[in-house]
This record gives C-alpha cells, sequence and structure tokens, in this order.
C-alpha cells in the first residue's frame, strides 16, 4: 500500500504532494513501482495534529482521486475518519476506506463502508492524533488493542459490511510507546485469532529514528525495511510504506524464502 499525503504537514513528506499534479505522477510512480494499493490521505494524523474540516479534507482528497481512478486499475483508498469524505471518495472512484479510528469517530462511515461495499481497513488508535502520544498507557497491550479491534469489526458486521471486506490494523505509533510498538510487531501473529487480513504501518516512523538514534524522516528507510520483513514473517498481508520499490523488493526476497520453507 503506498502512501500518498495530499497535506501540508504530514510527518514524513507533509508538502511534497500537496499539488494535484504532483500527487497524481507520485501515485503512478509507485503503481510502476508495484504498489497494489495507492492510499490517499488529507489530513495529517501525525501525533499533534489539528483537524481539519470536511471541506478541507473534500478540496484535497477528491480531486487527486478522480485523476488517479482515470489512469490506474489498482485499488484506491482513501485514509479518513470522516464519512462524508468516504462517500465523495467512494463515488470519485475509492474501493477501500482506511479508518484510523476503527470505525469508532463517525457513526456513519460503516454504513456507507457498507452501501458502496468497500473495503473496510479498522485500525487501532488510543485517543486522537492531538493527544494520542501524550503519555499512552495499557494494563495488557495486546489484550486491549485485540478486543478494540474486535469491537470494530462488530461495528463492521452490524452494519452490513461482508466478512471478506474487513482488514485489521493494530495501529502501531497511535497511541503507542517505543516498547509498546515492538512488542506489537514482536506478537504480530497474535492478531491473526481476528481471523482477519493485517496491515501494518512502520513507514518511516519514529519509533524507527529512536532505535536508530537518526532524526530525519528520510533517514529511516533501512529500519522501514526491517520493520517490514518482520511483519511479513509474523503473518502481514498488507504493509503500508511510503518508499514502495524498497518495500516490493523486500517483500519479495521474504515471501519466497518463507515459501520454500513451507514446502
Amino acid at each position: 500500500m503506498g502512501v500518498l499525503n495530499v497535506t501540508p504537514d504530514s510527518f514524513s513528506d507533509g508538502g511534497k504532494y500537496y499539488n494535484k499534479r504532483k500527487a497524481v505522477d507520485h501515485a503512478l510512480q509507485m503503481a510502476g513501482e508495484g504498489a497494489d494499493i495507492i492510499d490517499v490521505g488529507g489530513e495529517s494524523t501525525r501525533p499533534g495534529a489539528r483537524d481539519i474540516s470536511v471541506e478541507e479534507e473534500l478540496s484535497r482528497v477528491i480531486p487527486v482521486i478522480e485523476a488517479i481512478s482515470k489512469k490506474i486499475n489498482i485499488p484506491i483508498s482513501i485514509d479518513t475518519r470522516k464519512s462524508k469524505v468516504a462517500e465523495a471518495s467512494a463515488r470519485a472512484g475509492a474501493r477501500i476506506i482506511n479508518d484510523i479510528s476503527g470505525l469508532r469517530d463517525d457513526p456513519e462511515m460503516a454504513k456507507v463502508a457498507a452501501k458502496y461495499s468497500a473495503t473496510v481497513i479498522v485500525m487501532h488508535m488510543k485517543g486522537t492524533p492531538r493527544n494520542m502520544q501524550i503519555a499512552p498507557r495499557y494494563g495488557n497491550l495486546i489484550s486491549e488493542v485485540k478486543a478494540a479491534l474486535s469491537e470494530s469489526l462488530k461495528i463492521a458486521r452490524l452494519a452490513g459490511i461482508d466478512e471478506d471486506k474487513m482488514v485489521i490494523d493494530p495501529g502501531i505509533g497511535f497511541g503507542k510507546t517505543l516498547r509498546h510498538n515492538i512488542e506489537i510487531l514482536n506478537r504480530l501473529d497474535e492478531f491473526k485469532a481476528l481471523g482477519k487480513p493485517i496491515c501494518v504501518g512502520t513507514s518511516r516512523k519514529s519509533f524507527i529514528g529512536k532505535i536508530l538514534n537518526v532524526h530525519g524522516a528520510a533517514d529511516r528507510l533501512t529500519g522501514t525495511i526491517a520493520t517490514c520483513v518482520l511483519a511479513i514473517t509474523k503473518g502481514a498481508n498488507i504493509l503500508r510504506v511510503h518508499d514502495i520499490k524498497a518495500a516490493v523488493e523486500a517483500a519479495t526476497i521474504t515471501d519466497s524464502i518463507l515459501k520454500a520453507g513451507a514446502k
């Protein structure tokens, strides 16, 4: 899953693809490098990020989704917490709704997904982007994240979303400390018990920088690839990344080794 941030303030590439033409060109580049999904986001969800209006988010993502959908055949995902944005995106050509709130922020979100037969990616987040990294605490990390994801899946079912159109994401970096992120990656295979494909988003995140003692997001590529390889071995099905070519190559090698070992 290739990350396409059409925002001025995302933590890694804020402003880089804020221009429609640049955003579309980058989507085409990621597709050419082997991306299976393009994930378009118009609202930054970095720690401390401010919320934006529905109108502002729509003005950022809809022109880009409309343009991309005419040029590529791979699925387009909309990264949003707002049902109005999700619905407009579905009409524009998006087939996946990637909701960091796990269908909890907007009570209409699950209904919109069901209406348009969209696949949903339900993520776990403790708090909101504005406050999620202010001393997050858990009694039992894995159990609590699994329980929250189970509740999100229940919301999806009650709305009539098909079972084969549900994906889970444990939410690396969303209300998690360095220790929490490492534990989730170590125990990622335990989320298979929920019976859904697993999406993992570690790309360029700050916990990688803390481990490597590097500050710039662009300096976290090697660390990102290491987490991607580990996630695959632990059962991840979708990797949400900024650097498609490197991730595709790493995934291809890892899959080849795992398949050979399974014979």
